[in-house]
C-alpha cells in the first residue's frame, strides 16, 4: 500500500474512533442508553421524552465540548512542536495555559460572566505566549530549550498566584468554584458555552490551516525553510497567535487539562508520520476521541463522584512526558 494511503488509511480510523468515543460518551452515564435510544433521540432535538432531554440538554453539549477541547489542545501542541522542532512543547509547558487560568480565576472571583472567559483567556494566553517567547528569544531566534524553561517558570508563577487569589476570595463557594474548574471540567456546560468557545477554536483552526506549509519546511531546519522562501518569523508568530486561539478555547470550557497537547501529536506522528500536512488534520480526531472518553471515564469510574478531568489525564501525561525528556536526554 502507497504510504499517502497509508496515512489516509490513519486518518480514517482515528475519525472512527471519534465515532465510537462519541457513541460512548452520550450512551454511558446514570443512566444508561442503547444505541437504538440514542439514534431516536438524536433525530427529535426537540422530544419532550427522558431520553431526548437528557441527551440534547446534557450528554450532547458535554461531549461536543469534549470535542473541541481535545481538538483544541492536540492541534495546538502539534503546531508548537513542529514550530520549535521539540517534541516537548504544548501550551502547558509554554505558559499560555497558566496565564490563561490565572485570568478566568480572577474573572470568577470578581464575578465576570461566563461568556467573556474566551475573550479573557485569549487575551491571557497570547499575551503570556509572547512573554515567554520574548524570554527564550537567543541571537538566532526562539530557543527551544530556553522557551520550555520559561514557560515551566512563567507557569509555576502563575499557579502560585491562582493560589493567593482562591485564598482572597470573598467567599467559600467562589473559592470552591474556582478549585473545581482548575481541576479540569466539562460538566454543566451548555449550548451557549460551546458556541463561544467554537469562535475561537474556529479562528485558531483557520490560523493554523494557513502555517501548514511553513510548518512543513521548518521541520528541515532554520536555513532551508529560509531557502524555500518561508518567513520564520512571520510563521512563528502566526502559530502563537493560533496557539492562544486554541488554549482560550479549551480553557473557557474545561478549565486546566495539560499533556492533551504533548501526547497527542507523538501518537499521531508514529501513525501517519511527521509530514504536518497530514498530522495536523489528523490531531483533531485524535485529540477529541481521547478528552471524550477520558471525560467518560472521569463522570462513570467513582459514582456519584466525578473525578476530575485535568486530574485524570495527568496521571497518564505525566509518565509519558517523563519517557520523551528521558529518551530525547539519551538520543
Amino acid at each position: 500500500m502507497p504510504l499517502t494511503s497509508r496515512r489516509g488509511v490513519g486518518v480514517l480510523l482515528l475519525c472512527a474512533a471519534l465515532v465510537a468515543s462519541l457513541a460512548v460518551g452520550l450512551g454511558v452515564g446514570a443512566v444508561a442508553l442503547d444505541p437504538r435510544t440514542v439514534l431516536a433521540a438524536l433525530a427529535h432535538p426537540h422530544g419532550t421524552d427522558a431520553a431526548s432531554v437528557l441527551v440534547w440538554t446534557l450528554r450532547l453539549p458535554r461531549v461536543l465540548s469534549g470535542t473541541l477541547v481535545g481538538a483544541a489542545l492536540a492541534l495546538s501542541g502539534t503546531m508548537l512542536q513542529g514550530m520549535l522542532r521539540n517534541p516537548l512543547g504544548d501550551p502547558y509547558l509554554t505558559g499560555g495555559s497558566a496565564g490563561a487560568a490565572l485570568t478566568i480565576a480572577v474573572a470568577i472571583a470578581l464575578g465576570v460572566p461566563p461568556p467573556a472567559y474566551a475573550a479573557l483567556a485569549f487575551a491571557a494566553a497570547l499575551g503570556t505566549t509572547v512573554g515567554v517567547a520574548s524570554l527564550a528569544r537567543s541571537g538566532r531566534g526562539l530557543s527551544p530549550e530556553r522557551l520550555i524553561l520559561a514557560g515551566v517558570a512563567v507557569s509555576s508563577l502563575f499557579a502560585g498566584l491562582t493560589t493567593l487569589v482562591i485564598m482572597l476570595a470573598p467567599n467559600t463557594t467562589i473559592s470552591l468554584t474556582i478549585l473545581a474548574w482548575l481541576g479540569g471540567s466539562l460538566a454543566g456546560h451548555g449550548w451557549r458555552d460551546v458556541g463561544w468557545a467554537a469562535l475561537y477554536a474556529a479562528g485558531g483552526a483557520l490560523v493554523a490551516a494557513s502555517v501548514v506549509p511553513a510548518l512543513n519546511a521548518i521541520r528541515l531546519g532554520d536555513v532551508r525553510a529560509r531557502a524555500l522562501g518561508v518567513d520564520l518569523d512571520r510563521t512563528r508568530w502566526l502559530v502563537l497567535i493560533a496557539s492562544s486561539l486554541l488554549t482560550a478555547a479549551a480553557v473557557s470550557v474545561s478549565g486546566v487539562i495539560g499533556f492533551v497537547g504533548l501526547i497527542v501529536p507523538h501518537a499521531v506522528r508514529a501513525l501517519v508520520g511527521a509530514d504536518t500536512r497530514w498530522s495536523v488534520p489528523a490531531s483533531l480526531p485524535a485529540g477529541a476521541c481521547m478528552v471524550v472518553l477520558a471525560d467518560t471515564v472521569a463522570r462513570t469510574a467513582a459514582p456519584p463522584i466525578e473525578l476530575p478531568l485535568g486530574v485524570l489525564l495527568s496521571v497518564v501525561g505525566v509518565p509519558v512526558f517523563v519517557m520523551i525528556a528521558f529518551r530525547r536526554s539519551t538520543a
